[in-house]
C-alpha cells in the first residue's frame, strides 16, 4: 500500500507543480502560497474528522508537538521558495531542483537517524543529483 500511496503523492506533487505555474501568474508568490496552504489546511482538517482522528491531539507527546511545528516551518519555508521559483523559473528547471530534496533526505536520514548506507542508495543518490544536473543546464 505505501507503494501505491508513494506513487500517488508523485502524481499530485507533479500536477501541483503545473496548477501552480499557471495559477500563480500575476499573483504575488506570498499570497498564492498562503492560498495553497490554506486549501492544504482544510483538506488535511476535513481529513482528520473524516477519519474520527481528532481525539489522538491530546496524547501526542512534547517531542512530538516540536518535531511537527520544526516540520511545519520547514514545509512552509519550502513552500515559500518553491512559489517564488515557480514565478521567476521555468517548472521544468524548478521543479528538478526542488526534487533534490531527496538526495538531502538520504544524506540527513543516514546522518542524523542513522539509517543504512547502501551501495544501491549511494548509487541513487549520484544518478538523482547528476539527472537533475543534466535537466537544467
Amino acid at each position: 500500500m505505501w507503494l501505491i500511496l508513494a506513487l500517488l503523492s508523485a502524481v499530485f506533487a507533479a500536477l501541483t507543480s503545473i496548477l501552480a505555474k499557471v495559477g500563480i501568474e500575476g499573483v504575488n508568490s506570498n499570497l498564492a502560497t498562503a492560498i495553497r496552504t490554506v486549501v492544504v489546511v482544510l483538506l488535511a482538517w476535513g481529513m482528520v474528522f473524516l477519519t474520527d482522528a481528532q481525539g489522538g491531539i491530546v496524547s501526542i507527546s512534547r517531542k512530538s508537538w516540536i518535531f511537527l511545528i520544526l516540520s511545519g516551518l520547514a514545509t512552509g519555508a519550502s513552500w515559500l521558495c518553491y512559489y517564488k521559483a515557480l514565478q521567476l523559473g521555468e517548472a521544468s528547471k524548478v521543479v528538478p531542483i526542488d526534487k533534490l530534496s531527496v538526495v538531502i533526505t538520504l544524506v540527513l536520514a543516514f546522518v542524523f537517524l542513522h539509517e543504512k548506507v547502501t551501495t544501491k542508495s549511494v548509487i541513487g543518490c549520484i544518478l538523482i543529483g547528476a539527472g537533475t544536473l543534466l535537466m537544467v543546464l
